[in-house]
């Protein structure tokens, strides 16, 4: 008997690759477990792994060369393990299969391939080209099924997975479909794969020392002892023939254990293991009826031999029978059964785990509605904080996966751009020698049909070239074969590693897309905990002073949160940038401490909202931009426009806008003429341009950087227009429209005609005129519109005295700059420079209904003044204030709103005509007293006269 059959079947410390998953063995030569039971089946049949003989290159020095390994593959890690021999314990090394590419060269040694991974390259030789070609086909096989097999986390029961088994299988037999496309199905190449490979003797090498591995000294040590000690054990049971060791001691054992223990418990597996080793054992052996006493004795005695072993041989090396195959089956039935079992009380004790902790959040909630004393509460606010840092722990361990990923993509790219320069030499070269054939094809054919016009040459000689121009040709055909099926192979491999490549950025955006939930909920959590922090403040006041010196060190903690993770740790949880990507603050730095933890309460939710609306909303929309052709007006625009312009697509699509409404005025050099006149005349509105550009957007550092070139070209493009409309020449205001366009636009002339476009064109004439005339009509014309959408509104601020104008006038007068975030503000400006001054009026409406509720709530006039100077500030939700604005305020005419400002515009005039009347009447009686001086009182002209 080999010392191969003595060896203990299990490890204490199981090597990777020792069990096989359910459903997974898809290869030709592996069958489902169920198909054994009642069948027998002879050892080419049997269930194989993928294992063998191959040649590996290696060594260095006078030992470099091929040395002989047995190979095995790890289907749970795609691990291609690989020892000295079969028998060997423990394995040498590992080639990790999931991002290796596979490569056959043509012009190499028969049987000659390589693996490359992102490490190293491995070069391999299989015995023959068949061997060659299986070994590849099964390993690109292996390699894709351990991409498409779903994650198996430890708590789910494998029942749970069974309904992946029929799409896994689809999903692998389509793959096989298409390989066969490229290149055929090889057959297993008899006693060169599989089992029966180890029962082959090892391959002879020329120098016993040239086998060795010298990196892997100590593994080779730790191996030879094994097999020693495996010896050993098999010449001191040896003397004697298997049955006689059997029938000597069937009676002690009868009399030590009356009764066998239950072999199926899922508490005792070695028992179990043990039975299913000694069933393979010598076939005369397994003949001979085993009673229940000896069998029960030998397995508690090779359940205490048991050692480290390599996983190939846990199921043996002798000839399987049906008997054997039945009870195989069985023990697998057992096996999955008990694990089913084991994961279905693992999934009870989770839902267990998971009713607590729902019930510990009921009673937490119920806790902080019901304490006494405000300590209690700032306990549980710890708890939130406590909660808040695990979240982010998790966030931060996304983050570390997805730049692995990202890592493995960028491999895989450069790995598939080298595959195909490899592919094109290799065709190229291909076509080489056919042309070198159809040549030489040519001049042989030549050479037949028209003899040459000379002497007969020797007959030997004639023969001699004849000959070797065929085996030219048999050798020429030879490698065009080669070539051929390296090229097919070839074309496999690209195909397969581009789908693993898209799988695995499907993989990556998908985590994307996660981490970015993930993110969005850390930062509305943190605005919660920041708005917690605000109301106990409140609600505290000044008379506890402990309590309010503790909730003042936690809102400063908070306000420098962000700051504190970034210089702490490279991966920012919570990318709260200073500013934004036009150059707004995105935090305002206030003196009051209330304004600033408002605005960073703001900040937090408008980047939740922001990540949780890029992949739904964003992306798509991104995405039909960039399938725009041409833009010409229609609805479609119209609808994207009311949609927001993505910020790339943001200039080309203003400009277009401009040009729609301007092109009639504009000509060719007319800015650079303008700014000729303005540097060679001065023009009087210079000096109030000046004083305005330092008040212009203080909170935003392209205005307010002193190395910025910003302010000098928003002082050149007000200059320009001051000479351009010398009607309006300069009013306040205006410097924040151009300063609107050159930050989107970034070019002079584009935002010159922009401001262009919105005061001659766009809004009504003397809109900046020096009485603001049509700026004060719009004023009670929307009045009369929150009276028509907002009528319970418009009455609270009625009953408390509130003329809204105080604040509305400058969101019209600069179209809500200075007034919305910037990412809404822009949106509003994208639908405004298409439709005009219908939009303004539709967000005024639309932010008054976005916070009526807040609104009504106040009940003094005073603080809803100081709630109305900031309350745009605190909208963040753009789609919302949009679907408001373009769908609650319907129907909204446009010949409504031209009505209104008809009639207001009468009445305004009319007003103003009586005003001046007055005037001019009270100046006229002015002029008819004359100067009078009353009495006791000198005149400047009297008291200048005196000395």
């Amino acid at each position: 008997m080999e010392s191969t059959q003595e060896k203990p079947a299990e490890s204490s410390s199981p090597v990777p690759g020792s069990e096989e998953p359910a459903g997974l063995a898809r290869d030709p030569d592996v069958l489902p477990p169920k198909e054994s039971e009642g069948c027998a089946r002879p050892l080419e049949t049997a269930p194989k792994k993928l294992c063998g003989y191959l040649s590996k290159f290696g060594g260095k020095g006078p030992i470099r060369g091929w040395k002989s390994r047995w190979f095995f593959y790890d289907e749970r890690k795609c691990h291609l393990y690989y020892s000295r021999t079969a028998q060997d314990a423990n394995p040498l090394d590992s080639i990790d299969l999931s991002s290796a590419v596979f490569d056959c060269k043509a012009d190499a040694e028969e049987g000659t391939f390589e693996i490359k991974t992102p490490s190293r390259i491995i070069t391999l030789k299989a015995a023959t080209k068949q061997a060659m070609l299986y070994w590849l086909q099964q390993l690109q096989m292996k390699r894709w099924e351990f991409h498409n097999s779903p994650p198996a986390p430890p708590a789910v029961p494998d029942a749970a997975l069974a309904g992946n088994g029929p799409a896994l299988r689809l999903e692998l037999e389509q793959e096989e479909a298409e390989l066969e496309e490229f290149l055929c199905p090889v057959k297993t190449p008899t006693g060169l794969v599989g089992m029966a490979a180890a029962l082959q003797p090892v391959p002879a090498m020329p120098l016993a020392l040239q086998n060795i591995s010298l990196k892997h000294l100590g593994t080779e040590i730790q191996n030879t002892m094994y097999n020693i000690r495996g010896n050993k054990q098999t010449q001191g049971t040896g003397h004697r023939p298997p049955g006689e060791d059997s029938a000597l001691s069937e009676e002690p054992q009868r009399e030590d254990q009356p009764s066998p223990p239950d072999l199926s418990a899922p508490g005792e597996p070695l028992p179990r293991l043990s039975c299913l080793q000694s069933l393979r054992k010598d076939p005369a052996d397994s003949l001979k009826p085993t009673p229940k006493s000896s069998l029960t004795a030998n397995l508690i005695q090779k359940a205490k031999r048991q050692s480290n072993t390599f996983p190939l041989f846990t199921e043996g090396l002798t000839r399987n029978r049906t008997a054997q195959e039945k009870v195989l089956a069985l023990e697998q039935q057992v096996l999955m059964l008990t694990k089913e079992l084991k994961a279905q009380k693992e999934l009870v004790k989770i839902l267990h785990k998971a009713l607590e902790a729902a019930q510990q959040e009921k009673r937490v909630s119920s806790a902080y509605l019901a304490a006494a004393e405000d300590k209690d509460r700032l306990e549980l606010v710890r708890h939130k904080v406590r909660q808040i840092a695990e979240l982010g722990r998790r966030v931060e361990a996304l983050e570390q996966e997805r730049e692995s990923l990202v890592q493995a993509a960028s491999l895989r790219e450069q790995e598939v751009q080298e595959l195909r320069q490899h592919v094109q030499l290799l065709m190229d070269k291909n076509e080489a020698k056919q042309q070198v054939i159809c040549k030489l094809s040519e001049k042989v054919t030549q050479d037949f049909m028209h003899p040459p016009c000379q002497p007969p040459a020797p007959l030997d000689a004639a023969d001699r070239d004849l000959l070797s121009q065929q085996e030219k040709m048999e050798h020429l055909k030879d490698d065009m074969e080669a070539y051929r099926t390296q090229n097919r192979f070839l074309n496999s491999e690209i195909h397969q590693v581009t789908k693993i490549w898209r799988k695995v950025a499907e993989k990556e955006k998908a985590l994307l897309m996660k981490c970015a939930y993930l993110q969005a909920k850390n930062c509305q959590v943190e605005s919660k905990y920041l708005a917690g922090l605000r109301r106990l403040q409140e609600a505290v006041g000044v008379e506890a002073g402990e309590c309010s010196e503790l909730l003042r060190q936690l809102i400063q903690e908070a306000l420098q949160w962000e700051a504190s993770e970034a210089s702490a740790d490279s991966v920012v949880l919570s990318p709260i940038s200073e500013y934004d990507e036009y150059g707004f603050l995105t935090v305002p730095n206030y003196e009051v401490e209330d304004l600033r933890l408002l605005a960073k309460i703001q900040a937090l939710e408008v980047h939740s909202h922001h990540l949780l609306a890029h992949e739904a909303v964003e992306q798509p929309l991104r995405e039909r931009w960039a399938a725009l052709g041409e833009l010409a007006p229609s609805l479609e625009i119209k609808q994207l426009l009311r949609a927001g312009v993505p910020r790339e697509h943001r200039p080309r699509v203003w400009k277009w806008l401009v040009r729609l409404r301007v092109q009639h005025l504009q000509g060719p050099g007319r800015y650079q003429e303008l700014l000729s006149r303005g540097q060679a005349c001065k023009h009087p509105a210079t000096r109030q341009i000046e004083l305005d550009l330092n008040r212009t957007f203080p909170s935003n550092k392209h205005f307010t950087c002193p190395a910025s070139s910003f302010p000098d070209r928003l002082r050149r493009v007000l200059l320009a227009f001051s000479w351009q409309n010398p009607a309006i020449g300069y009013c306040q205001g205006l410097n924040r429209l151009a300063a609107i366009a050159l930050l989107v636009l970034d070019e002079e002339e584009s935002a010159f005609w922009c401001l262009v476009a919105i005061v001659e064109t766009i809004m009504p004439a003397d809109y900046y005129s020096k009485t603001l005339l049509a700026s004060q009509v719009d004023q009670r014309v929307l009045q009369d519109l929150l009276s028509e959408k907002l009528p319970k509104l418009m009455a609270h601020l009625g009953q408390c005295r509130v003329d809204l104008s105080f604040i509305t006038f400058n969101w019209l007068l600069v179209v809500f700059a200075d007034s919305l975030i910037s990412n809404i503000l822009l949106q509003v400006w994208d639908a405004f420079l298409y439709e005009g001054t219908k939009v303004v009026f539709r967000y005024a409406l639309a932010i008054f209904k976005y916070n009526e509720e807040e609104i009504l709530r106040l009940q003094d006039g005073l603080e809803i003044y100081q709630y109305l100077r900031f309350f745009t500030k605190t909208i963040c939700d753009s789609r919302k204030l949009m679907n408001i604005a373009f769908n609650d305020m319907n129907p909204f005419p446009k010949k409504q709103l031209r009505q209104l400002r008809m009639a207001h515009r009468e009445r305004l005039e009319a007003e103003l005509h009586e005003l001046e009347q007055l005037k001019a009447k009270y100046l006229e009686i002015r002029a008819a007293r004359g100067p009078a001086v009353p009495e006791g009182c000198t005149s400047e002209d009297e008291g200048e006269a005196e000395p």
